[in-house]
């Protein structure tokens, strides 16, 4: 079967056309998707996802298919969602209606990449930590980009049931002097400072800034221009893996520590013995700096419960498909 599939996020959102074979009767058998074709927009300029959907249909120059599932940052019910990061009230039947697809539905993104982890190869994937899962442990997936995702996976009978999450949106724990003087930098900017204040490319932004403010230090002429030329967040992290930038090297350090401690305190959550999985883009890019110790021991940070977190696996998914996979993975099971 083919459907349409989106993964919207708060810079730009990926479509495709995805054929996906359902799981065959034998045990164990995934069901399988492949991107037919696809295309990234800005979804910043856009009025709307009806707007950026047709535009997609129209470029790749597909008719529409008969099913469509969007996965979109926010809290989805009832076929309504009000996006995170984009000012956009968006309502699947309204949706379906302007893109001529009736059959259209809404999901969490991190829902979808939830949809989309069952749908994975292990050459998706790069493990920073083995563990030792047991058989249908639950599974905790999170991942840092324009925002912070979270969600996770339930075992129940013979299936996993994948529930979306906001604890991106959870009040930040600082921990150490840093991370205290950084909560009161952002409370004075935000007031209410949430995990995704932190981690996310914004947030990366926010510790770099934070940190030039503490030393008292302009940050480099070069780096300011490079900032000003694209995207901020991507130039920090470069400069922070290549050791260019003092400045960036710190911000990318104190980044991936606090991504470790979340991730840690996710896993404790649900109890992940199934594993934790890494998605958002930022992860990929910064992959080698997770594998580096500073992520996972603050992931495994959490006191007399730390034997625990040493033996869940913790994977970085490497597959930039992962939410559209699971978009559509949703919208041919959809009855």
């Amino acid at each position: 079967m083919r459907v349409l599939a989106g993964d919207l996020g708060g810079t730009h959102a990926r479509f495709a056309v995805v054929e996906v074979e359902p799981a065959g009767g034998q045990r164990g058998q995934r069901a399988r998707a492949r991107v037919v074709r696809d295309a990234t927009l800005s979804s910043r300029d856009a009025p709307g996802l009806a707007a950026l959907a047709r535009g997609f249909l129209e470029v790749v120059g597909e008719p529409p298919p008969s099913r469509a599932c969007f996965g979109v940052a926010g809290p989805v019910r009832d076929g309504e969602a009000h996006t995170t990061n984009l000012p956009w009230a968006i309502n699947a039947r309204a949706v379906g209606e302007a893109i001529g697809i009736p059959h259209t539905s809404l999901i969490n993104d991190f829902e979808a990449v939830g949809h989309g982890l069952l749908l994975l190869q292990d050459s998706d994937l790069v493990t920073l930590q083995p563990g030792e899962p047991p058989e249908h442990g639950p599974i905790a997936v999170i991942g840092a980009g324009t925002g912070l995702g979270e969600g996770y996976l339930v075992w129940d009978r013979s299936v996993y049931r994948v529930h979306s999450s906001e604890g991106g949106h959870a009040t930040f724990a600082a921990q150490g002097p840093i991370e205290w003087q950084l909560c009161a930098y952002l409370a004075e900017r935000f007031g209410h400072v949430s995990y995704e204040r932190v981690l996310s490319g914004p947030g990366l932004v926010n510790i770099y800034q934070y940190l030039a403010a503490a030393a008292e230090a302009a940050p480099a002429a070069p780096m300011l221009e490079e900032m000003r030329r694209e995207d901020p967040a991507a130039v920090i992290s470069r400069h922070g893996l290549a050791g260019s930038d003092p400045l960036a090297v710190s911000a990318l350090d104190l980044f991936v520590s606090v991504y470790g401690a979340q991730a840690g305190n996710l896993a404790l959550t649900i109890l992940a013995s199934g594993g934790v999985y890494l998605a958002g883009g930022i992860a990929p890019r910064v992959v080698e700096k997770l594998k580096s110790g500073a992520f996972l021991s603050a992931f495994r940070r959490k006191g007399r419960l730390s034997e625990l977190l040493a033996r869940v696996p913790v994977h970085v998914i490497m597959n930039p498909d992962v939410g559209l996979l699971g978009a559509a993975a949703v919208a041919a099971a959809d009855r």
